[in-house]
């Protein structure tokens, strides 16, 4: 019953880090007025943002402890590698992209 308890949690924080690296995306996309400042800070700035949120859960709230997946390559891979793939594909595969709103006039 732990075991299943910890592949549960390690489901929801890959879950969860995936939403924190789709809004970090679109945040970067949105601020950011050059294509590759966005690139550059969705390559550098998320991957941080989503190790401080792995040491967190998995250190200091002991998330996703009761499950071994064989080494700490493979867990980092698994709560950083793919929710940031992830994340970013979602965002500029099923998002559309800043410039296609139409906003109204405000006067």
């Amino acid at each position: 019953m732990l075991a299943l308890f910890g592949f549960g949690s390690l489901l929801a924080l890959v879950a969860f880090h995936t939403f924190l690296a789709g809004v970090a995306t679109r945040f970067f996309r949105l601020r950011l007025s050059t294509s590759w400042g966005s690139i550059l800070y969705t390559a550098l700035l998320t991957p941080a943002l989503l190790l401080v949120s792995t040491l967190v859960f998995t250190g200091a709230l002991g998330v996703g402890t009761g499950i071994n997946v064989g080494s700490p390559t493979i867990l980092l891979a698994l709560l950083i590698g793919l929710p940031l793939a992830l994340g970013v594909a979602i965002d500029y595969l099923y998002v559309p992209s800043p410039e296609e709103y139409e906003l109204p006039d405000t006067r």
